[in-house]
């Protein structure tokens, strides 16, 4: 397999990009390295990567690239670029949300339409769902995103559809959920939960904690997008964890973990669901999904990645007081639970 990954710096594309070089894959990697968090944690995620000889990574923006070149003998597109964030996604920001989601993802199929590679597998996101109607929630219920995040993604996911059945194009939307493990982004729930319990430090939880999500482990998602690239099924399907949790009940499994946590509540946020749970029977039945990570193996390879850095980091000299308040206002101030 040659593929391309779009997004190869994030935390599922790092993530994935490994799994096809452990396959035999050559990779192109394409980033572009947006400002939506810090460059360095995206550079750490790809460091790794660097050193093997199957691996080259293209600092590119969708939006305006010349993709011909990066398409040039690839027979699998990874599409896993775009703005992530429902919080962040109202105002004057969507702008780059219009950008990197719908515009990027048109051109993208728009190249693949001339390339025809053997299949594109976009990641969509359980966002599109908003409140939705039941729980399980199956695809074909009717989507009715709450946020303009879940509008674009849901956007990208037509835009499939439209190429698949226009042109031909052969894809795959998975519509992920809640996806969190080592190296998860810095503003969502898990990666800040997990940091403040093995710190110390503050945790602050927006609602009451019993909003619930269906939790899926990065290497479960991982083998999802292996597995769909691989089959000869094409549509739209869910990716979840296989077990709805309360945002309550992670907390006690942390606690469990790594001692009393330091909590705050705070008001919920504009654009949050109440409840997310996948009904994953399609993906199951088309290309054989089924998650093996459980929520407390997942947290527990998350507390021991960070305590891993925080070792790490052991020997890095203290920064002066106002260099580490600089540090930290540059740190995202939204915390996610999806998106």
């Amino acid at each position: 397999m040659r593929a391309l990954v779009t997004g190869a710096a994030g935390f599922v594309g790092s993530h994935l990009s490994e799994a096809l070089l452990d396959t035999g894959a050559e990779v192109i990697g394409v980033d572009a390295f947006t400002d939506y968090y810090a460059r360095a944690r995206k550079e750490a995620n790809v460091a790794p990567l660097m050193s093997r000889d199957r691996f080259r990574l293209v600092e590119a923006d969708l939006a305006d690239a010349e993709l011909a070149p990066l398409l040039d003998g690839v027979d699998h597109v990874f599409h896993l670029a775009g703005q992530p964030g429902v919080r962040a996604s109202w105002g004057a920001e969507f702008h780059d949300y219009t950008r990197h989601n719908i515009t990027a993802t048109q051109r993208l199929l728009e190249a693949c339409r001339r390339t025809r590679p053997r299949k594109l597998v976009y990641a969509s996101s359980s966002s599109v769902y908003g409140d939705a109607e039941a729980y399980p929630t199956a695809e074909t219920l009717r989507p009715q995103p709450v946020s303009p995040y879940g509008v674009t993604k849901l956007a990208g996911e037509y835009l499939c559809e439209v190429y698949r059945r226009g042109f031909g194009l052969r894809t795959a939307s998975l519509r992920l959920f809640t996806v969190y493990g080592p190296r998860q982004r810095p503003d969502m729930a898990f990666s800040r939960l997990v940091q403040s319990a093995v710190r110390g430090e503050q945790f602050v939880v927006f609602g009451d904690g019993q909003q619930t999500r269906d939790f899926t482990f990065v290497g479960d998602v991982v083998a999802a997008m292996l597995a769909a690239a691989s089959s000869d099924w094409c549509g739209v399907a869910n990716i979840g964890g296989g077990s709805r949790t309360s945002l309550n009940e992670a907390l006690d499994i942390v606690a469990h973990m790594c001692g009393e946590l330091n909590l705050v509540h705070r008001r919920v946020a504009r654009g949050d669901v109440r409840h997310t749970a996948a009904d994953t029977m399609v993906a199951a039945a088309a290309f054989g999904y089924f998650p093996s990570t459980t929520l407390s193996q997942g947290l527990a390879a998350m507390v021991a990645w960070e305590r891993a850095g925080q070792a790490d980091r052991s020997h890095v000299v203290e920064l002066p007081e106002q260099d580490r308040k600089a540090a930290q206002a540059e740190r995202p101030q939204r915390t996610e639970l999806v998106g």
